[in-house]
């Protein structure tokens, strides 16, 4: 099965570096890579140039000029730019375990979309993570994390469980299946029929309401909580604003009231040509 990852970006190449180490290790190797920038200076593409060279992988570049927060925007250029039927939805910060992609394309079936999590770290193990702690895998190794200073919590199942038990927490987990943008995985065709994402939004809650979007579609999430892991690198958040936060939250409970499907402001409004570096 042929997978699309499509990884947002904005300004974090030493991060961006990291994941890109992550996915040169899936155990799934059907797969290409695009990166949705969202404005980044020239560092980002000259790093990503230099990767696709030292990893091998197939890798696009899709970047926009820098006018603020508008990653639905970049999302859906890269969505254009995809070449599989199946697409993986993550962040720049999020390194995969190698069998992230093993566990989206298992998983994936038709009428479904998978929803993910990731596990947290703090600045000081985000930066300490190097290309071998990546390449030998021992950065998703509970041991390895606590002696760099991760603390104790229920939330460290996640690193720890597998098989049985990973689907066991995915079925009892009360958290509520929506889509994450950092770790979740739709078919193209239905991306496509509710026309990506809402380009009108901001941060705060636009990948959820591009899931709510799939639901009224008819398309059923599914957890991937415990089997499909990332870490998220620290990172600053200077762009959050409550405000567009709250108004995106009623934008969206409208969309699930009124059951829209498609919104009026996505893909549609782009060509599948340019944009590629």
């Amino acid at each position: 099965m042929h997978l699309s990852v499509i990884i947002s970006t904005y300004n974090s190449p030493d991060w961006l570096e990291k994941v890109l180490w992550g996915y040169s290790m899936q155990t799934h190797r059907d797969f290409d890579i695009i990166i949705a920038d969202d404005g980044s200076t020239a560092d980002t593409r000259e790093r990503v140039d230099r990767m696709r060279t030292e990893t091998g992988l197939t890798i696009k570049h899709v970047w926009q000029e820098d006018d603020g927060f508008q990653k639905c925007r970049i999302l859906n250029k890269a969505v254009l730019e995809a070449d599989g039927d199946y697409l993986v939805f993550t962040d720049g910060d999020c390194i995969p375990r190698r069998d992230f992609l093993e566990v989206h394309a298992t998983e994936a079936e038709p009428g479904r979309y998978l929803s993910g999590g990731y596990h947290k770290l703090p600045m000081a193990i985000s930066q300490a993570i190097t290309r071998d702690d990546i390449l030998s895998g021992r950065c998703f190794e509970l041991p390895w994390l606590k002696a760099h200073g991760l603390r104790s919590s229920y939330k460290n199942s996640k690193l720890t469980a597998s098989g049985w038990k990973a689907r066991l927490f995915n079925t009892l987990t009360p958290t509520r299946c929506r889509f994450k943008g950092s770790n979740g995985s739709a078919w193209k065709q239905d991306v496509l029929a509710v026309n990506g994402f809402d380009e009108t939004m901001a941060y705060g809650g636009e990948d959820r309401e591009f899931g709510v979007r799939l639901v009224n579609l008819g398309i059923k999430p599914k957890h991937v909580r415990y089997n499909a892991i990332v870490i998220h690198l620290d990172h600053a958040r200077g762009y959050v604003d409550p405000a567009v936060v709250e108004a995106n939250k009623q934008h969206r409970l409208r969309v699930d009231r009124e059951g829209i499907i498609r919104t009026g402001h996505g893909i549609d409004q782009h060509q599948a040509q340019g944009g590629t570096r």
